[in-house]
């Protein structure tokens, strides 16, 4: 079903299209309230009624056929949502994951896995880290832990508000959680981790409602690029036995 205006502003339809929904399925399988923020975090003009407008929308109806019980859950689920932050612009993302491939190829001279990872903070990188586990004799030695280590000696400081982290592959359990205790505001990945990522793929722990920080992700940025030397590598492996 296409969407329409009404129940839509026809701004609000195009707005959609520009995030990659263009029909009510699409809607649905993004979700409400997710599709909500993310209009908003652009700076849209986004109010409880356009709230309430795209999921009458989902269900074909006009907004005013909502019951009182269908918006008070709306709102409800909007309170509980994690922040929902632009993603940064496509120049940046290419810009800082080719410099985070610069560092897995790093790794992989070392015979590490190759995932390279850099902090960014208004535009200059503060931070770098590729995989050295075995190297190091440290099961904490992941790229993100070696770039958040990093950054946090350039600021002083283990808190980093207002950075991103860009990294190769996505980010694991321990990853995660030193990526929230940092306060870090964005995570932009490339490879998804289909054995042990902890922002989508397995888990994510981004989207726990209990935690107190909950950084933005963007996930599958550069994919292929990035999944490349992840690729060879387990290749190089297998044929040595």
């Amino acid at each position: 079903m296409t969407l329409a205006s009404p129940p839509l502003p026809p701004a609000a339809i195009g707005w959609l299209q520009d995030i990659g929904v263009t029909d009510a399925d699409g809607l649905r399988r993004r979700g409400v309230v997710l599709a909500f923020l993310q209009l908003k975090s652009r700076g849209h003009t986004a109010t409880r009624k356009l709230l309430f407008a795209l999921e009458a929308a989902c269900r074909g109806i006009h907004w005013n056929q909502l019951s009182a019980d269908d918006k008070a859950r709306l709102l409800q689920e909007l309170a509980e949502h994690p922040p929902v932050i632009a993603p940064p612009p496509d120049a940046d993302i290419a810009r800082y994951l080719a410099q985070a491939l610069d560092l897995a190829a790093q790794a992989a001279a070392l015979d590490e896995i190759p995932v390279g990872a850099v902090v960014v903070r208004n535009g200059e990188i503060i931070g770098r880290g590729y995989n050295q586990p075995i190297s190091r004799r440290d099961p904490s030695a992941h790229a993100e832990i070696l770039a958040l280590r990093d950054a946090a000696a350039t600021l002083g400081n283990y808190r980093l508000d207002g950075c991103d982290l860009y990294v190769t592959l996505e980010p694991c359990l321990m990853c995660s959680g030193a990526i929230m205790h940092a306060r870090i505001a964005r995570v932009i990945y490339g490879a998804a981790d289909a054995k042990t990522g902890a922002a989508g793929s397995v888990l994510d722990a981004f989207a726990n409602s209990r935690l107190n920080h909950h950084a933005a992700v963007f996930g599958g940025r550069m994919a292929d690029d990035c999944a490349q030397p992840l690729t060879a590598f387990f290749q190089q492996r297998r044929q040595k036995g």
